[in-house]
Order: structure tokens, then sequence, then C-alpha cells
């Protein structure tokens, strides 16, 4: 845990300002804002960024410290029997640019450190100043926008490290260290090797993964009602619409039955008095109540009043633009961090809804110009926060300074644009007016031919002054959700009005099972669980997106089969780890470390070796968890799901899902949703031809070799078998050799010898100077290899009937250079929002793939090529973009020396190579290693 003798206020304290007239170095996270705030900062400032974290825990084996290779606690980084003390090294990526960080220090008068003000932000300001160990005075600024204005403000207001909020991110990253490197092993040894395991991240995959078993277990129930159109009798319509839609809603006093009165069984709740109408009695009663008068037998009028939508924090702000934009988390945060760094909105990471004062007046500033002063309240609107533990002190999310600029006057286009617009309107908008207006419910009756009485109801909303409405309109997660600005005008009418039936008609219908998850649904739910940090929900979803725990089809999250794997391990043998109480209940502790009321060491104690509980009760420690059941997971057991009401069973194995009856396997598609994996259709999956074609065994290796049809085309493998019960499952597993077939075989014709051919491939033909020379396949075809040097064959036969001789002639000519012609699109799109190019879809070596001309990024799981959207492949080429390395800066030309200077240097240089060459020793004894200095 960080000392507070390590903290700012050893060497500086809150002041007014620069001390004296020398340089002071500030510090800051990415080297976009460094750039930004150097420009408002001026001279007598030196800005540079620490790119990030410049240390943490060693995440491989190579980079731990030699004196604690042999220490039993290394490979966690947490010496867990020492306080848990955590061993931080400084990241081999960034050593160069910590000297560079100490070496602008040593020039320096003052450090500021002025890292983001949240937790995250405040841990990397703490691990700068215990890794550059400043000599001069130290203060912390933070500032939670970037313009001219607040920036000079910060530097000139300065506050102490805050050690409490490093107490809790560093309590947080012990606790994910030890959740992640215990638990993430035992699903390498007992599902599938590379996986991970992580405090939110697994407990989001259970949340898809239980959203969809409730789909699996969804019996549609079918039920009908009666759809009216009404017309008021000697109505004018000059005075606004004479007819309305109405609704059946009663049958001689008793509800009909709608979607909402039946269990996901499909059966009618039982605390449920409903009527259910099946297809005969809705087309009967149809056919009963024609020619009948109607009459209106009630209308109920209700004041309508719908206030603000509070300021975006992360997670409203997530929602919203994956409603109206399509962006992904990922992406929004991606795009807001641009526009925050560059001096256009606040800080993006807050839960606050909170607007300070100026921008509270430039807020109401704007309505006034914009709106007029009667849709200005008459006093500021201030919105509680709704986020319990709210951890930071930041505003909600808004346009930055103290004047507001319109979206068209910030000169932004694309995707910055069109959320910058969205955080402009929904801040404008908070400080206006009520929206009011009218509710109306009309009751109507009338008697069948059989006498009975029917009851229909209608609806309308009528909006007399829109207020806040004319600016901006929440967006909704159900398609067929009514929004907040949508009318819904009837006639006017009053009881006991008789009214004709312009036409009737019975519908069907059928219950829905839930909606899967989509992102914004999601980054709700895990906020209303009070589930992690609403910061971290972007890139806990791209985890378990790449991690293939969910893929996407549309905008919806579905789970995999090896997210159903993983789930019901955990589930199953640590169920307090994905236990939603029990992760809400660790963020609590978290935000108790943070406000000083409880430390983090005994929880962490309890957490890891067990202990008394809250309740007296003793809780079983992640150690021991790990320990006892490590030898109980049966890997067949975990990776089995029984298909129900067959013989099947879906098993997960090392190479994808199979169906498995009775020894007989079939393969289950990639992009399969598990709900869709119905009895039919694996009795389907089983009845089609599968492709596959026992060849025969190998005679070298006893193995069975089989041909196959694969995504990338036919080929032949051989089949290695999954491990028996109890045996377990190494993390190296032994791959099967794989081949594609030439272009000359068939799935339907190719023979064992055949396939031991290609299974021989790449084939060594001999040696050249001194090097192999092999024959293989390549993604261009067949050709010949020596060393980094190839030689294209002609045909595919030659891999096999090349001989040395003839290599040599090849490899003596020179090497043929050119393209082949592009293949034409297999579909184009629309413009990306990112770029403007172009987009369309190609077919490559790897499968289809979408590409704007500069970024390519394959189609995924659940994509495909005819109905993929704009939005999706937007959204691909924007993720591809975020994974691909930073460009390097070309170094900059240094000015010409002067003569004199040149030859001091040319000097230097030679009397620096004599005294070398006299001094050469045949090796180096001596000296401070380079990691030892750095």
């Amino acid at each position: 845990m960080p000392a507070t003798k390590g903290s700012a206020g050893k060497n500086g304290s809150k002041d007014s300002g620069r001390q004296g007239a020398g340089t002071a170095l500030v510090i800051v996270e990415s080297p976009a804002k460094a750039k930004t705030i150097a420009g408002y900062l001026g001279r007598g400032y030196v800005v540079e960024s620490s790119i990030g974290h410049i240390r943490d825990m060693p995440n491989k084996a190579a980079e731990i410290p030699a004196k604690y290779k042999g220490e039993p606690w290394a490979r966690l980084g947490v010496n867990v029997e020492r306080d848990f003390e955590p061993l931080y090294v400084v990241n081999t990526d960034k050593k160069s640019h910590v000297r560079k960080l100490k070496e602008l220090m040593a020039e320096a008068d003052e450090l500021l450190l002025a890292t983001d003000e949240d937790r995250e932000g405040e841990a990397i300001a703490w691990h700068l100043l215990e890794e550059l160990k400043p000599k001069i005075p130290v203060r912390r600024m933070v500032f939670n926008e970037i313009t001219k204005e607040a920036i000079q403000r910060a530097a000139h207001n300065t506050r102490d490290l805050n050690t409490r909020l490093v107490s809790a991110q560093e309590t947080r990253r012990i606790l994910d260290r030890l959740y992640g490197y215990e638990v993430s092993p035992v699903l390498w040894k007992k599902v599938m090797p590379k996986l991970s395991a992580g405090r939110v991240q697994s407990v989001a995959t259970r949340l898809v993964v239980e959203r969809e078993r409730e789909r699996m277990a969804f019996t549609p129930a079918e039920y009908w009602d009666v759809k009216a159109l009404f017309e008021v009798v000697g109505a004018d319509a000059a005075d606004g619409p004479t007819a309305f839609p109405a609704a059946l809603v009663a049958v001689d006093g008793t509800r009909v039955a709608v979607g909402r009165d039946f269990t996901s069984g499909g059966t009618v709740r039982s605390d449920r008095a409903v009527r259910q109408l099946d297809e005969a009695a809705a087309r009967g009663l149809t056919e009963r109540l024609e020619g009948a008068d109607f009459s209106v037998s009630s209308v109920e009028r209700k004041p309508y009043r719908r206030s603000p939508y509070a300021p975006f924090r992360t997670t409203t702000l997530q929602q919203e633009a994956s409603r109206k934009l399509g962006l992904s988390a990922k992406q929004t945060m991606q795009v807001a961090q641009r526009l925050y760094e560059n001096g256009y909105i606040t800080y993006m990471r807050t839960d606050s809804t909170t607007l300070s004062e100026s921008a509270l007046g430039a807020a109401r500033n704007q309505v006034r110009s914009l709106y007029g002063a009667d849709y200005l309240p008459d006093k500021p609107r201030v919105y509680a926060k709704k986020v319990k533990n709210a951890q930071e002190a930041h505003e909600a999310i808004r346009p930055a300074g103290d004047t507001f600029r319109t979206p068209s006057q910030t000169g932004l286009s694309g995707p910055e644009k069109r959320l910058y617009e969205l955080i402009w309107k929904r801040t404008v908008a908070s400080q206006m007016k009520d929206a009011v207006g009218e509710s109306v419910t009309v009751k109507l009756r009338g008697t069948s031919s059989a006498g009975e009485t029917a009851e229909f109801n209608a609806t309308g909303k009528v909006i007399t002054f829109h207020g806040f409405l004319k600016a901006y309109v929440e967006g909704s997660d159900d398609p067929a959700a009514d929004l907040d600005d949508r009318e819904r005008r009837l006639p006017p009418v009053a009881e006991g009005d008789p009214l004709t039936v312009r036409s009737m008609e019975a519908e069907g219908h059928s219950t829905r099972p839930p909606a899967r998850y989509t992102e914004a649904s999601l980054v709700k739910e895990l906020e209303e669980r009070e589930i992690g940090r609403p910061s971290t929900y972007a890139s806990i979803i791209g985890t378990i997106l790449d991690r293939e725990y969910v893929f996407k089809k549309g905008t919806a999250l579905v789970p995999s089969f090896l997210a159903f794997a993983v789930v019901q391990l955990l589930e199953r043998h640590f169920g307090n780890l994905v236990d939603y109480e029990f992760t809400a209940r660790m963020e609590d502790v978290l935000d108790a470390i943070a406000r000083g009321e409880a430390e983090g060491l005994p929880w962490l104690r309890r957490f890891y070796f067990g202990g008394e509980g809250s309740e007296g009760e003793r809780e079983t420690g992640l150690k021991e968890l790990v320990s006892d059941n490590l030898s109980e997971i049966d890997p067949k057991e975990i990776s089995s799901l029984p298909l129900p009401g067959t013989d099947i069973v879906l098993r997960v194995g090392r190479y994808g899902p199979y169906l498995d009856r009775d020894g007989t396997r079939v393969n289950v598609p990639d992009d399969l949703a598990p709900d869709e994996l119905t009895k039919e259709k694996a009795e389907e999956l089983f009845a089609q031809p599968s492709g596959d074609r026992e060849l025969g065994t190998d005679p070298a290796t006893g193995r069975t070799v089989v041909a196959k049809s694969g995504r990338f085309g036919p080929y032949v493998t051989e089949i290695i078998e999954e491990p028996e019960e109890g045996e377990g499952r190494k993390a190296k597993a032994v791959k099967p050799r794989t081949s594609s077939l030439l272009k000359s075989m068939s799935l339907d014709t190719v023979t064992l010898e055949d396939a031991l051919k290609l299974l021989s491939l790449p084939r060594v033909v001999g040696e050249l100077d001194g090097e192999e020379v092999t024959a293989q396949n390549g993604r261009f075809g067949p050709y010949l290899k020596k060393g980094t040097d190839s030689r294209s064959l002609e045909t595919e036969e030659q891999m096999f009937t090349v001989t040395l001789e003839e290599a040599e002639k090849l490899f003596a000519q020179p090497k043929q250079r050119g393209r082949r012609t592009a293949a034409p699109p297999l579909r184009e799109l629309g413009e990306d929002p990112a770029t403007g190019a172009k987009m369309v879809i190609k077919d490559g070596r790897f499968g289809p793939y979408v590409t704007d001309g500069e970024v390519n990024a394959s189609l995924r799981k659940g994509d495909e090529v005819e109905k993929i959207t704009d939005e999706r492949a937007a959204e691909l080429l924007a993720e591809r973009r975020a994974k691909a390395p930073a460009k390097k800066k070309a170094p900059a030309k240094k000015p010409a020396a002067k003569k004199t200077t040149a030859k001091k240097t040319t000097a230097k240089k030679t009397a620096a190579k004599k005294t070398a060459a006299a001094e050469k020793a045949p090796a180096r004894k001596t000296g401070t290693p380079r990691s030892a200095e750095d």
C-alpha cells in the first residue's frame, strides 16, 4: 500500500502559483494531451507525457528481476506472505522514456503531476513519484477540461497527492491480479489453453450466458387479440382526426391476456385472472361484433409532464451513443478521449451528473439565445448523483469551456462531430423547461350478436409545450417503444358519444424470449447491479469479444459455447467469484478504501486466505478454492452440455464445439447461437453430409487421416483424440498436421496417398549454399524456399517432384515480381464515418474482410457478408485501427553543426576509436548492466 511519506505533500502543497522564475516539468498521460496543454501554459513549463502507466507488476517471467526469480510468489507479482506487497517493474518499452523524464526533471525546478483526477490517474502520478524520486518540489495539478483557462487555473491551484485514491486503486490492481493469475490457469488446464478469467469480465460473461439460458428454456405462447379502427359519428375533420385505433382489453369484464401475462414456460401466470384467446375465439368474436353499436364508456384525462434527462456520465453516454450513433462502448470512449484531449469536452470517465456554475451559465445562455427565454426555467436545474459511491470529484460530461461552442462552430467532422453534438444537445437540454401536455385514455364498449360485452382501449398524448424536447430526445433500447416526443392525437370525444367501426381484425401474437444484451443494455445492467466501475465497461466488453466468449449478431451479444463451458466451471467450483452480490460488495469495499473508511490489507487477507465474514461465518479464500477444486474438476464433464430431451451431448473441444452421440461426432458451426441448437437442428446436423471422409490410417503415426470441408476450403488433417476423463489437458497440446487440398483435388476423390503427400509438406528438396531448400504451398501458390529467398513453382505437382538441380536453376534466375489482378469486392458498402472512404467487403486468404482502402478488418463470428451493415463495418474498422501499433514518427532533422563543432566531434571520434582499439578486451567484466541503471 502506498505510504503517505511518498506523496506529493512531502515536497509541495496547495499554493497559488509558480515559485520563482524557473522551469516546471508537467507530466500528463498522453502525448496528444501534452501537446495541447503545452500551448496553453507557454514559457516556463515543459510538458511531457508518461504514455500511460510507466510501471506495473511483471507480465512475463522475463520481466521479473533476477533477485526474485526463485521466489514462489514472483509469478503472481504479489508477495502474499508479506502483506500483499506488489512487485513493480518499469515496463520494458518504457525504460528509455523513464530515462528521458529523469533527464527533463534534472533541468526543472519543480514537478507538476497532471494526470487525470480519478483513481487511475492518481495511481499513475504516485508511480511516477516513486520511480522518478524527485528532489525538487512536487505538486499535484488537476483539471477536468483542457481549455486555456482551466489549465492555467489548475497550474496555480494545486493539491497534494490523494493517497486514499492510490490505495483503492492499488488494492483493486492486486485483487484483479490475484483473481486472474490464480483462476485463469484452472481454465487452461480444464477447458482450453490461453483463456482468461477476471473479476468483472467473468461476471459480465455470466450475465450474457444466463440470458441465453433463459432464451434456450423459453417456450413461446400463442395469444390473440382484436384491433379495430373506430370513427366518431358526426365528427368534423376540421377539428382534428375523426378516426382512431383501439385494442380489445376485456370480454364480459375479464381482461384479455397479453404478452406480459405469460411465464417463460408458455403458460398463463397463476396470479393473473385473464382470458386467453386462441385464433378461433378471436375470429369468432370479430364476426359477432360486425355491425355492433359502440360508444365511449369513459374518458380519462391526466396532465403530462416530462423533465429533462440529466447530463451524460460515462455509462449513459455509452448507451445513448450505441442507440443513436451505432458506436460500440469502446468506440465511444475512443472518440470521447480525442474530444477531451483536444479541448472539446470535459473528462469522459465520470460518475457525476453535476454541472459547475460556469457550465450552468453557459448552458442557460445557449438556451436563451437558441430557443428563447420561454424555454429557460427560473433557476438552474441541479441533478443529484444517482450512482452509488460515485468516486470522482468530476462534473458530468459536457462541452468544455465557460461558453459552449455549437457543433457547427467546432470545425469537427465524422464521429467526433456526431458525438460532440450528442453531448452538446444533452447538456443544453438539461437546463430547459419541462415538456407538458395531456395524456388521454378512452374506453369504448360494444355488445356482440351473442350478447358479449367487448371493451376496447385507446390512449393518446398531446404535447402542448415541448420544452427540452425541442433540443433533445433520448433513445430507447426497445425499437418498438414510443419516444418521449411522440404524440398520439385522439379526436375530442365525451362519454356516451356513438362510434362506428371502420375496420376490425383478429391478430395473432407469440410471446418473445428475453432480448439478448446489446453493449448498451449490458453496460446498463452492470451499472444497475453495481458491478465494476463505469470507466472499465468498454474494455471489459472488448475483452470478452476478443476472447471469443461472446460474438455479435447485429448489435446483439451472443455467448459462444466456450463461454458456457467457462461459466459452468466457475459457477460449480468458484461460485462466489461470479456471484453478482459478492462482486458488488467488492466494489463497496474499494469505495470505502477510497473514502478512507477502510483498509485494503485486512480485506485482501480474507479474500485470498479466507477468514471470518461480515456475518460471522468462515469464508473460503481464493488460494484454498483453487487448491481444493483443481483435482475435483473433470474437464470432460465441465465442457459437456447435454441437449435436453435427447441422447446428444454438446462438447467444447480443443478445436471448437461438436455434438456427440454414442461416439458419433459432428461439428457445430462457429456462428450458431446456443438458443438455435434445438433437437431438430441437432438432428439436421447429424443428417447432413458433413463433408468429412475418413481416408485411412497413417502407418507412421497410427493416426486416422480425414478430409474435411472448412471455412477456408477443403483440407486434410489427422485426428488426435481428446484426453479421456480424468486425464486433464496439457497447456501445450499437440496440434494435428493440416494441409489444404490442391486445386486439382476434390473432397470426393482425394485418397490416403494424396493426403499423406500433402501432410508431408513442406518437403525438403536438399541443400544449396549451406541452406536447406524446401518446397511448400503458400498464400500465392507453390514455391521453393531457401533461407529468406524464394522462387515460385509453375504447378502444384512440382512441390513433390522438383529436384535439387531444378531448384538450383530456379534460384540462379532473377526473382520475378508482380501482382495478381485484384479480385472484385464481394459487396460494396457506404462511407466510413471516421475517414469518409468507401467501404467494401473482399475475400481474403483468411476469409472475408472489410476495408476502406487503408485498414483491413476480418469479419467476426456471426458476421455475414450479405447482412453486414455500414455501422457494423465501421465498427470493425475502428476496432482494427485501435489495435494497430502507432506509426513511428520520422526523426527530426538536426540543424547542421558548426564547423568547429564538427571538427571537435571528428577528433573525439578518432581518439575514441584509437583508445578502444588499444584497450580492447576479450569480454566485458565490469560496469553496471543497463537494466540496473534503468
